[in-house]
Order: C-alpha cells, then sequence, then structure tokens
C-alpha cells in the first residue's frame, strides 16, 4: 500500500502531470493531442506518460497508428482515502498560516 501510495503522490507532486490528469478528465486522448498544448517535446511528455502509467493513473493502449490515454479514475481511491483521515484533524486557517510565514521570513532576513 505504502508503494502505491509514494508513486501515486509523486505522480501527482508535478504540475504538467496534473494538467495531463485534468485534461484526461474530458476524454481519452491521443499521445500527440495530449502533448499539443505544452511546449516540450514529444519525448518529455513520454516520460510524464510513463510516471502516470506506472502510478496507475492512467493506462495507454495502441489503436491502430496511434497510442491512447485514458484516465484510471478508481486509482486515486487509495489516496483518497488516505487523505480523508486527516479530515478528522481542525481546519488549518491558511491565511494566518501564509501570516505567520511571512512573520517569520521577515525576522529572519533582519536578523
Amino acid at each position: 500500500m505504502t508503494r502505491q501510495l509514494d508513486q501515486t503522490f509523486s505522480a501527482l507532486a508535478d504540475p504538467t502531470r496534473r494538467a495531463i490528469l485534468a485534461m484526461l478528465l474530458e476524454d481519452d486522448m491521443a499521445v500527440t493531442d495530449v502533448a499539443e498544448p505544452f511546449d516540450m517535446s514529444l519525448a518529455a511528455i513520454s516520460k510524464h506518460l510513463g510516471v502516470l502509467t506506472m502510478a496507475g493513473l492512467i493506462s495507454q493502449e495502441k489503436r491502430g497508428r496511434l497510442k491512447w490515454c485514458k484516465l484510471e479514475p478508481d486509482a486515486l481511491r487509495e489516496a483518497s482515502v488516505w487523505m480523508q483521515a486527516f479530515g478528522q484533524m481542525d481546519a488549518i486557517d491558511l491565511d494566518a498560516f501564509e501570516s505567520f510565514l511571512a512573520q517569520e521570513l521577515d525576522a529572519s532576513r533582519e536578523a
């Protein structure tokens, strides 16, 4: 279980991979269509797709001459269950936390 969670969160840590997952929420896409909005090579996109595939977040299949990507929505279930366990803690006041961090940064610059 831990290894799968590690792979899932590692895959989700990259903004390009999160954007790819968001695109695949709409429908299955050919790899070339996935790559189109990004300013990177097809090889780089393929590496991102490989990470998502290894994490089980997407699947890839060959249809004719094209490789297609499909979102695997059940793959996030384990991570979701794990994160829900933290929902039992009190909500964090992010504005107060941000203010605290800003004060700490200012204090460290003055020192």
